[in-house]
Order: C-alpha cells, then structure tokens, then sequence
C-alpha cells in the first residue's frame, strides 16, 4: 500500500523538478525527501526518477504515477469540501422516514418549500425505524369515524335499539341515522393499523357491531373506498381532509374516536452537522404549524 505522504512527497517533487525545491516548498528536509522516494519506488518495485544534477526526471512508471497522483489529490480535496459543507454548510443527505397516510399530506407541502430553500440537501423517503430514539411531539390528530358527504343511504335500514347504546350517549335523530348506517355496515379500516382495531371495539361496545366488514391493506384504500361512497370509514381526520376538503366528515359527534400526536422522531446518536440541525428544525417547525393551522 502507497504511504499517502511518501505520494505527496513524490507529487511535489514532479511538479519542482527538483528535490531541493520541493524540500522548500514541503518544510521537510532533503534527507527525509531522498529516504521517502526509496521507500516508495520499493514499495511499487519501479525507479519513478532518474536523478541528474539539475534536478529530477520522471521514468515512464513515473509518469504514470504522476498522473493517478493528481487523481487522488483532486479526489481527496473534493472529499475535503463535501465533508466540511456537511459539518457546517447546507448539504447532506438524509432520511425521512413516515407512515405513507401521513406522508401524503404532510410532505408535500413540507418538501416544496424546504427543497426550494437548502437545494444542497438532499431528502430520501423511507418506512423504517430505528434504535435510541428522541420523540418531539408536533401535532395532533384523532382515528374517527368518517362519511362522504354524499353517501346513499344503507340499503338495508334497520331500527337500533335505544337500550343497545351506552348510557351515557345522547340518542337523537341525527345519531339514529349514524348507528343505522354501522349495524347496517359496511364499516371500512385497515386492520393492520392498531387504532382501527381499537376503534372497532369501542364501536362494539357501545353495542354497534357492523354487520359487515370491509378491511383493507392500508388507509389509502380506505380513504378511496370511503370517498365512493361504499360506507363509514374509519381514518384519521387528516388523512381524510388532505386531497378532498369537506368530501369526507365526521359520521357523528357522539361516536367514539381515538385521539393520536404525530411526532418527529430521530436517532438520539445521529451526527449533529449543520445541514442535520436545518432538516430537523425545519420538520418540527412545519409540524408546529398544522397544529396551530387546526386551531384558526
């Protein structure tokens, strides 16, 4: 292996021409220059100079040398800037990682503005996790039950019992046609999403099992689903909002629902440049700002 000062040695001594020049211009001695040189042609078992006594003159194998030489310097110095901009200018490259429900209408708007702002930092989307977690909670958002505005009515009307509700609820009209449209069904979740399930059974428990189920893979097709007017879906407010304002509203007020904060989560042991500090704040700031979007 090429010791990298024996090959600083050898760049500058090509350039000077002269091993007394490029002693100068390194601060080295002759000596330290002259033992440096028979280590190197050594190592690569090649003379890279024939020694005259005006100076010095590169052998073929040198020449080539020479050459790969200026290749590694000017690699090692783009390496140089590309670490210090990391470490303290605007540039890097990062993941972002989210629940893709969450990541349709969040990032967006997020990236339209970040990326037009630090155009030397790149941003990955991904869905993993990670160990040694930091939370910083953002906002809020709440699993409810939802409807299209412009829903049919369930095809197969069916009179609820009042006794079949919990105690506490408040039984009007409006509530009558809400639990009508869950006994009738179909109720459409993503069971793979805990909240759903959690939902499901805060539903029955107030003596409102669907009589039909429509489960799907993810909160997108359950958005689409909902949105064609099949039945009562059950997503986060937010994901039901983003793309289709007012299309898609609340079944009724007195149905339970699930209250959830979405947070920014981050490896607390991740390296803290510069372009790092700007993709976090940045995040928390957006996040900050639908909470307080929600409350105007």
């Amino acid at each position: 292996m090429v010791d990298l000062t024996h090959l600083r040695y050898f760049h500058a001594i090509a350039e000077s021409g002269s091993m007394t020049a490029a002693a100068k211009a390194l601060g080295v001695s002759q000596p330290t220059l002259t033992v440096a040189m028979q280590n190197l042609e050594e190592e690569l078992k090649t003379t890279v100079f024939l020694r005259e006594r005006t100076g010095v003159t590169l052998t073929a194998t040198g020449e080539e040398l020479f050459r790969h030489a200026e290749q590694v310097f000017q690699t090692l110095e783009r390496v140089e800037r590309r670490i210090f901009a990391m470490e303290h200018d605007d540039a890097g490259s990062f993941v972002v990682s989210c629940h893709e429900s969450l990541g349709a209408y969040f990032l967006p708007r997020f990236m339209s503005g970040f990326l037009h702002s630090y155009p030397g930092i790149e941003i990955l989307i991904a869905n993993t996790t990670s160990p040694d977690l930091v939370i910083v909670k953002l906002f809020h958002d709440a699993m409810d039950v939802m409807i299209a505005v412009d829903a049919p009515p369930p095809s197969r009307p069916v009179e609820p019992s009042r006794d079949s509700l919990a105690p506490d609820t408040v039984f009007d009209p409006s509530l009558h046609d809400a639990t009508v449209r869950l006994r009738t069904g179909p109720i459409i979740y993503a069971a793979r999403v805990g909240q759903c399930q959690e939902l499901v059974e805060k539903l029955a428990a107030m003596g409102l099992p669907s009589a039909r189920r429509l489960v799907c893979g993810d909160l997108e097709m359950v958005k689409s689903l909902a949105l064609a007017g099949i039945g009562a879906a059950l997503l986060p407010r937010r994901v039901a909002a983003y793309g289709h304002p007012g299309k898609l509203v609340r079944l009724h007020h007195s149905l339970p629902f699930i209250r959830d904060v979405i947070s920014l989560i981050y490896r607390a042991d991740s390296h803290k440049t510069s372009a790092a500090k700007i993709v976090k704040d940045a995040l928390v700031a957006f996040g900050k700002s639908l909470e307080v979007e929600a409350t105007h």
